[in-house]
């Protein structure tokens, strides 16, 4: 055998050094999935598990999404507050070091229910709870749904690198460059919005249910009038006649119905009113199509029915 011809033997036999295996991701929303999918770029996709159009509030794991989560490497989630179903599994997961909790990451800023206030993460860092009264017009706790201030997800995006450079120190260089580039096309979006809004702030809508405060918040609109105040609820006979008086007395311009949820309701309590009906709100994503796209798509998509019904002359 010539020198080179063993040279090559050797070089074909020789095991070859091994790739960095990338982390096996879940994630609890289509929208912290979209979060994530921007982060881990073409290195891998993340497996959300509520399946789109479900309630976030109020699903029950499948037996083969259990057994995903016994064998993820990370579980990213907003937390308790609005996946409480997640709860126990998210805590032995966290136990070895393999979940995220997006609503508990520094510089994350919170609002409770009541009263609107903002809040740093550590306010709220042993207080997952709700209190829900329909009859006594009750609805208190933490607002969980905090994506829809484009700030948080933009905190975000860097939270999850950081857990997956944790999970993958092989790829931490392009997980913190993802993030920082996800993080630029969220706030030149929300440069974006804020443009398109400020025509409409200091008018009055109605929703179908109290989940848009960050949002309101964030673009300086004010505070929507919703049907229902628990997450998603049934309201009473009380808080629709309740909603009827404010509908009249507030001059709300526009009612928007939500994606999933019967929009009789608003029909109703809009009914013989000059209440413009808007189009149908999506702020869990959950028709939008999967992917890195989909938290952008949640947002303009909100942004633009709004403008739409209430810009009009």
């Amino acid at each position: 055998m010539t020198r080179h011809a063993l040279l090559l033997s050797v070089a074909l036999t020789a095991p070859l050094p091994a790739l960095a295996e990338v982390p096996r991701v879940l994630a609890d929303t289509p929208v912290t999935a979209s979060l994530v999918q921007q982060v881990m770029g073409e290195l891998g996709r993340p497996e959300a598990l509520l399946a789109a159009g479900s309630d976030p509030h109020h699903y029950q794991l499948r037996p083969s999404q259990a057994r995903s989560l016994q064998d993820a490497d990370l579980l990213v989630w907003v937390g308790p507050a609005l996946t409480p179903w997640l709860e126990r599994p998210a805590a032995d997961l966290a136990a070895k070091g393999a979940a995220l909790a997006l609503l508990e990451q520094p510089g994350t800023q919170l609002r409770d229910f009541a009263g609107g206030d903002e809040h740093g993460h550590e306010d709220h860092a042993e207080d997952h709870g709700h209190d829900h009264d329909e009859e006594g017009h009750h609805h208190s706790g933490l607002d969980p749904h905090a994506w829809l201030d484009p700030d948080n997800a933009a905190t975000w995006v860097q939270s999850i690198a950081a857990a997956l450079s944790r999970r993958d120190p092989e790829h931490a260089e392009t997980y913190a460059a993802n993030a920082s580039k996800a993080a630029a096309e969220i706030a030149a979006l929300d440069g974006a919005l804020k443009v398109q809004l400020a025509p409409v702030q200091g008018m009055r809508f109605v929703v179908f249910h109290d989940a848009y405060g960050y949002f309101t918040d964030h673009y300086g609109l004010e505070p929507a009038l919703a049907v229902s105040l628990g997450d998603a609820s049934t309201p009473s006979a009380a808080r629709l006649k309740a909603i009827r008086d404010q509908i009249a007395a507030e001059g709300a311009i526009c009612a928007f119905p939500e994606a999933n949820h019967d929009s009789r309701l608003i029909a109703a309590v809009t009914e013989g009113s000059s209440t413009r009906a808007g189009a149908a709100l999506d702020p869990e994503g959950s028709t939008a199509e999967p992917g890195a796209a989909l938290y952008a798509t949640l947002l303009r998509g909100m942004a633009g029915a709004l403008a739409d019904c209430l810009g009009q002359d």
